[in-house]
């Protein structure tokens, strides 16, 4: 695999300039070419400058020649800290950063063009070094959560959900399935939440425009030819929309839903959404496993009884409380015994 070849225009100050010398630094130390015309290059890389009104001109005119020759631009600099004044004037520029985002520009370099992988000189795969067994592969779309459950120190320990960008992800299971992986499983610490925090930011991938959504991640993976397994999915209205994929064989008709109480009661004082009724009409009956909070106050004879009406084949547990959960739970191994009793033998008659 030949390597991708960059063309660069540096406008502006001399700190600007160093600023390309380290951005085509960068470029270089990971087996980029650097190509002195437009026409022929796998990108274009323009380093703006907006500090007077003719230097924004020169730069936008700078990206239009670019676009016109090319037709894949990256725009970093100065004005790049004004994307609105460049998208008015170019809105098919692929991405946009400020000045000093290094990061940022050779991220954006990898979505449009990734670097050549070179078995002989480079220590890690493609798909980077994996724990588990060669046929399935664990794909982390998002950190944290932003939800404020009553007995959840998740937010405290990981901060609120931050969302990958949706063609980073998908380029991450893309060399998944090139190196001979079977089985994706996505997870996260509350995937049907995916991109809620940066409002379903659209990328482009594979010429097209996805959005950083569940559903959108969902159908692009379908369409990768592997099995693919959604974890940590929370019964929001979202989930709704993967169903039909679920019923294609798009996606594996499966979802790991913490069923966390059967209550409206208890489940409004877990601070937790829920939605009986549209779970049970999408799904026929049978066994999905899934694990059950069983150990959250209050209790009443009532509560009780909705608790007995189990699917079966369910994996039930406890949790040990925590000082900074501001619910204590009062754990009961019996209450889970219980259950487990009573699961075991709704999968027995079946």
């Amino acid at each position: 695999m030949s390597a991708p070849r960059v063309s660069f225009v540096s406008l502006g100050c001399p700190k600007a300039l160093v600023d390309s010398e380290r951005i085509i630094t960068g470029l270089r130390s990971e087996g980029y070419e650097i190509s002195r015309k437009h026409d022929g290059a796998d990108l274009v890389i323009v380093n703006t400058c907006g500090f007077l009104d003719s230097a924004r001109d020169e730069s936008l005119e700078a990206i239009g020649l670019a676009l016109n020759e090319n037709g894949k631009v990256i725009v970093t600099g100065c004005l790049g800290a004004e994307p609105d004044v460049i998208r008015e004037r170019h809105p098919n520029v692929l991405a946009i950063t400020g000045p000093q985002a290094y990061e940022s520009v050779m991220n954006a370099v990898h979505e449009v063009a990734p670097p050549a992988h070179d078995p002989f000189v480079d220590l890690v795969p493609p798909q980077g070094v994996k724990l588990t067994p060669r046929h399935y592969a664990y794909l982390k779309i998002s950190e944290g959560c932003s939800n404020r459950c009553s007995f959840c120190i998740i937010p405290a320990l990981r901060g609120d959900l931050v969302s990958r960008p949706i063609n980073e992800v998908l380029r991450e299971a893309e060399k998944l399935v090139q190196a001979g992986v079977k089985e994706i499983l996505v997870i996260s610490q509350d995937t049907s939440a995916y991109g809620l925090d940066i409002k379903y930011q659209e990328a482009m991938w594979q010429d097209r425009t996805v959005r950083t959504k569940f559903l959108d991640l969902s159908r692009e993976l379908g369409e990768m030819g592997v099995w693919v397994r959604m974890h940590y999915v929370y019964p929001y209205p979202r989930v709704d929309e993967v169903i039909p994929l679920m019923a294609e064989g798009k996606i594996l008709p499966y979802l790991d839903i913490p069923f966390q109480h059967a209550s409206p009661a208890v489940l409004k004082n877990m601070r937790r959404p829920a939605h009986q009724e549209k779970p049970r009409a999408a799904f026929r009956p049978g066994a999905k496993p899934a694990p059950i909070l069983p150990c959250v106050p209050p209790s009443s004879s009532a509560i009780r009884v909705k608790r007995k009406k189990i699917s079966g084949c369910s994996s039930i547990g406890w949790m040990k409380p925590r000082s900074s959960v501001p619910v204590a739970l009062n754990m009961r191994r019996s209450r889970a015994r219980r259950l487990m009793i009573l699961a075991l033998n709704r999968c027995r008659k079946r």
